[in-house]
């Protein structure tokens, strides 16, 4: 069966949101889903190795590639508004839960994706087992502030900082459904607009939190992050930042230990919760 996950199932949302592709990597014997929710400039393509751990420890995986994103229509990388993105997951777990009735939600964002998974959470929390953040866009970004010059510097990036792997920045340079150019004014207006708002917002409550960052993280440094989880924390926030890790926890040269830490969160919620708490790696 698990030889069947390397290559997922691809479909679209319905209206208002048929121009979002979706990835399903399916398990009929899931106990648990998991929602992929991935970064700004790249997609779902990009995950199947984090699909195939999930799926060998009970998940049913899934997840789209955001308006303008991967294999999913739109101006790309164009977001004017974060809501309907925040929406168009809503319907990808919708779908989901129809699917596989009475079976645990667990959240799974990174980057950007981890912004826009405290969003749901805020909006939607009482749907989710669980919620995990890898390297979440929260607090503040430094990037939004690029929207006030009057031209945006089409610089490109460094991909020596999305792992210690070279071989992962290798690959995202050659992948054609990246995004390889200059941010775009008002995606970086959306994105300052998002932060502005979930600072604003509710807390997480009781929802079990996994906060998971690189300490050498120059994408998304981990101190104004800390601010932002530090804003929304619930009761039940897990704290774990990996020594030398960079932005990208999942493709890092521990990957296998982060994917470790994020399924024995799972389990320890779906077998009766966990307590909060803070760990280094």
């Amino acid at each position: 069966m698990i030889a069947d996950m390397a290559e997922p199932t691809q479909s679209r949302l319905e209206q208002p949101h048929d121009d979002v592709v979706v990835h399903t990597w399916d398990n009929p014997q899931a106990h648990w889903i998991a929602v992929l929710v991935h970064g700004y400039g790249e997609h779902l393509g990009r995950y199947p190795h984090v699909a195939r751990w999930l799926v060998e420890h009970g998940a049913t995986v899934t997840g789209p590639d955001h308006v303008g994103h991967g294999r999913s229509a739109g101006e790309r990388v164009l977001i004017v508004d974060f809501e309907p993105v925040v929406d168009a997951v809503h319907a990808v777990v919708r779908d989901a839960r129809s699917r596989y009735a009475g079976l645990p939600v667990v959240l799974i964002g990174h980057s950007m994706g981890g912004m826009l998974g405290a969003r749901y959470a805020q909006r939607h929390g009482d749907e989710f087992a669980a919620l995990v953040l890898s390297g979440p866009v929260l607090g503040s970004w430094e990037p939004t502030e690029l929207a006030e010059l009057s031209e945006i510097p089409d610089d490109p990036l460094d991909v020596s900082t999305l792992s210690r792997d070279d071989q992962v920045g290798a690959e995202y340079s050659a992948d054609p459904l990246v995004w390889h150019g200059p941010f775009k004014r008002p995606t970086l207006r959306a994105f300052a607009s998002m932060l502005g708002t979930i600072n604003e917002g509710p807390d997480l409550g009781a929802l079990p939190t996994l906060w998971a960052h690189g300490a050498n993280d120059q994408l998304v440094p981990i101190e104004p992050t800390r601010v932002g989880i530090e804003r929304i924390a619930g009761s039940e926030l897990t704290a774990i930042e990996y020594d030398g890790a960079r932005h990208e926890i999942f493709n890092e040269t521990n990957s296998a230990d982060v994917l470790a830490d994020v399924t024995d969160f799972v389990d320890a919620v779906l077998t009766a919760g966990t307590g909060a708490g803070a760990v280094q790696r």
